[in-house]
């Protein structure tokens, strides 16, 4: 074979070492554009599991690379005056030149051609190149390659937000350290790290707004180094900055559809960007240098399965990464928000911002931090509401109140539709669905969506409150799981608008029936299938006034049937979504326009039904955050309708996203939804619920711990696992909450003993396991610890 790699950096000079020591008799040729010794940026983090896969690729590099490392076991946060430590993290500091030094030596050992200050023209690749079997395009995030490929690879480039400036600095740190500063114009924050002896790596973060108010659009490089000095002179004591091309940017989040153009084929950063705040640039472009070099040897010249090999490899994990790095970037573009949280509280938000760290790993790292995390939440908790925490139960065991309600726990049963109802009818399937929930220990049950009348339904199949059997049959079942249980219920009311009238989904979800068919009815005529759905009747006022008069009737009813709790729905494209959302409400009336407009629909209904919902009973209104689709509902009137709500009488948001139109192009992931509760949270000043591929109990610890969400709500893991809260309750040992007996049905008593039995040596076993798992890095830097 013969191969060429465009591009010098640690991507391409991993894969060329790889593939030659393997297939000796294969030509490779690395071209860099610049310089053997030039480099921009400083230095490079690892972590320990990634260092680990190099160890197994290759031991010489590894050792090679080992002896330059600066090793450390602690993440540093100054904040506000506090330096808090938290420890077990193991990373790697490593000079970016001295890294690609020692690639470079390697692959000369082994034969690679080097070439450098050797530019690649876009134009000439398939004439200069005529004669490799692959061409390996490993340019970095600027690939002109790729630019002029666009098509070809489907690129998709997104800008984000918030400024950054890649800095050097001669100050020595102990730990992974971000210093957060605030100034009178707007917040900072500095990602350091020390990766070689007397040199430090210093990242800039701050939003745009304050970018602007420093005026560091009109400053050259050194200019902005020293007006950051000054910013930092604390952190940096009397050290300074030192400059590389450390000029600000805004980090672009690239993704390919296809990592292949004909000969060509990507990688690193020219393949696809992961935010640097979770320290992941080149561990991908490494990682992903090792599965290409895998399939090569493997395929050979058989490029089709080559590249079929290695985009089955790694492609999902590198889309898993950039979600992470996307939820981590995120809480900085959000920094301000985050800022007046407590001490312990912002310290493990920051930590769990990307969800890889959750409640219980976080406590298997550094159990004196966890501790301190714990401690801080329950006197928060304790001073909010008079309840005494000693028996720390975990946050998602405490109770949470809701107006005249007590939920005895944060775990909430996500509305989930059924579509087993005869005619809006409950029937038996009912009864079991939800009593199995609530005796499996969940603090709330959500229905599913139920319509105030026939014509409201998605389906046939869809539960109805229309009618005096329906209130008795609810009226029934809600009185068995207060008798048996301590968990609360909450009806949802909603209106399937556009997407009523359809069949059960394994029918064909979203399609209209082939017979008996109703009126739909929305905000503007708009199908949701094009050619497949009906077109909608555009609501005029004496339509409004009667949906608003049914949802009230349902109201009434609910309360009557002893729900403790009302939610409307005004999410994924119903009815009232539909007026919500910019790309299903076209209106020019009042109902139309601005976000506080297009929300004066669902608002009139919410606060109708208000009016007859009892007083000490809350409200709850569920909401798509994001449609997942270009000229969508933003964040901004997300925050607008959230607050309007509120106003309105709102105890709690619910928020979801998506489902609003069928182009949507949703990034699925761990709590991939649980951002948007916390930004509700964060702009409205208002309780909210997350939702969204919640599926492990320290994980909703680590929600509620971290101040993102007040209860977190499973769908799919409870059709799983009815007693998921009785199993996590096993899990942590919480047999009582704030001095209340978790209460479980007298019938169920006997398997207790067994249930916190056999949790205790699950723990005992996955805590040996964990232990012997960590790597024994010996030459590890401990940081200064000023817990207190």
């Amino acid at each position: 074979m013969k191969i060429a790699v465009i591009g010098g950096g640690p991507g391409g000079l991993y894969f060329a070492l790889l593939t030659k020591k393997r297939l000796p008799d294969c030509t490779i040729d690395v071209y860099e554009q610049n310089r053997a010794d030039d480099t921009f940026g400083f230095g490079v983090v690892f972590s320990d599991e990634t260092l680990d896969e190099f160890l197994s690729a290759d031991p010489d590099s590894y050792d090679a690379i080992r002896a330059n490392f600066a090793w450390w076991d602690d993440i540093a946060i100054e904040h506000a005056g506090d330096r808090t430590v938290v420890g077990g993290n193991g990373f790697a500091g490593c000079s970016r030149q001295t890294l690609l030094r020692l690639l470079q030596e390697r692959c000369a050992a082994l034969g690679v051609g080097l070439h450098f200050q050797e530019h690649v023209d876009p134009a000439e690749i398939e004439t200069r190149f005529a004669d490799c079997d692959l061409v390996v395009v490993a340019e970095g995030v600027n690939s002109p390659i790729r630019a002029a490929n666009a098509e070809a690879f489907g690129v998709r480039a997104v800008e984000t937000r918030n400024k950054f400036c890649w800095l050097g600095s001669t100050r020595p740190l102990d730990a992974f350290t971000f210093f957060f500063v605030a100034t009178e114009l707007g917040h900072f924050c500095a990602h350091t790290y020390q990766y070689e002896q007397g040199h430090s790596t210093w990242v800039i973060e701050t939003t745009p707004e304050t970018w602007a108010a420093h005026g560091f659009d009109g400053m050259s490089e050194e200019e902005s180094a020293r007006a950051l000095e000054a910013i930092f002179a604390g952190p940096l004591g009397e050290h300074g900055f030192i400059t590389n091309r450390s000029i600000w940017r805004s980090f672009q989040t690239i993704s390919c559809a296809s990592w292949r153009a004909g000969q060509m084929v990507l990688l690193g950063d020219a393949k696809a960007t992961a935010h640097w705040s979770i320290g992941s640039g080149t561990k991908l472009a490494m990682e992903c240098a090792a599965a290409l070099s895998d399939a090569v040897v493997v395929h050979q010249s058989n490029l089709d399965a080559v590249v079929a090999n290695y985009e089955r490899t790694r492609r999902t994990p590198v889309e898993i990464t950039q979600h992470n790095a996307q939820v981590s970037l995120g809480w900085f573009e959000d920094m301000p928000l985050h800022w007046c949280k407590p001490r312990y509280q912002f310290a493990f938000s920051l930590m769990s911002r990307a969800k890889a760290l959750t409640w219980d790993n976080i406590g298997l790292r550094d159990p004196a931090f966890l501790k301190v995390v714990e401690d801080e939440f329950y006197a928060r908790y304790r001073h909010r509401t008079g309840r005494d925490p000693s028996d720390r139960p975990t946050p998602m065991f405490t109770p949470f109140d809701l107006r005249g309600l007590t939920i005895p726990n944060r775990v909430v049963m996500a509305p989930m539709a059924q579509y087993s109802a005869i005619e809006g009818d409950l029937t038996p399937w009912h009864f079991s669905h939800y009593s199995a929930r609530a005796l499996g220990g969940a603090g709330l049950i959500f229905t599913e969506m139920t319509c105030p009348t026939p014509d409201a339904r998605i389906t046939t199949g869809c539960t109805g409150l229309w009618s005096d059997a329906q209130e008795a049959d609810w009226t029934r079942l809600v009185g068995f799981i207060h008798a048996a249980t301590p968990a609360k219920v909450a009806l949802q009311l909603g209106h399937a608008g556009r997407k009523g009238s359809t069949n059960v989904p394994e029918l064909g979800e979203n399609l209209p029936m082939a017979e008996g068919n109703w009126p739909v009815f929305s905000a503007s005529p708009l199908p949701y299938f094009d050619n497949a759905s009906p077109v909608p009747i555009e609501l005029d006022r004496a339509r409004m006034h009667d949906i608003r008069d049914s949802f009230v009737a349902s109201a009434v009813r609910g309360a009557r049937a002893g729900f403790d709790m009302l939610e409307l729905h005004a999410a994924h494209g119903y009815l009232l979504a539909s007026f919500l959302s910019p790309l299903t409400n076209r209106r020019t009336d009042d109902y139309g326009g601005s976000a506080l407009n297009r929300a004066r629909f669902p608002l009139e209904v919410f606060m109708a039904m208000r009016e007859v919902w009892p007083a000490d009973r809350p409200m709850s209104v569920r909401l798509s955050c994001s449609d997942w689709a270009e000229g969508g509902i933003t964040p901004e009137d997300v925050a607008i309708i959230a607050k309007a709500f509120k106003a309105a009488g709102a105890d709690i948001i619910h928020a979801s996203s998506g489902q609003t139109v069928p182009w949507q192009r949703p990034v699925y992931g761990r709590m991939w939804q649980t951002p948007f509760a916390e930004f509700i949270r964060l702009t409205a000043a208002i309780p909210t619920i997350a939702v969204g591929d919640i599926t492990m109990p320290e994980q909703i610890n680590m929600i509620v711990a971290a101040g993102r969400a007040d209860l977190c709500a499973l769908a799919r893991p409870m059709l799983n696992n009815p007693f998921f809260a009785r199993a996590a309750a096993g899990h942590y040992g919480v047999r009582t909450a704030c001095g209340v007996s978790l209460d479980w049905p007298v019938q169920l008593r006997s398997g207790e003993y067994q249930l916190y039995r056999e949790a205790k040596k699950v723990n005992e076993k996955l805590a040996e396991l964990n232990a012997r798992a960590r790597p024994n890095r010996r030459h590890y830097s401990h940081a200064e610890r000023q817990h207190g």
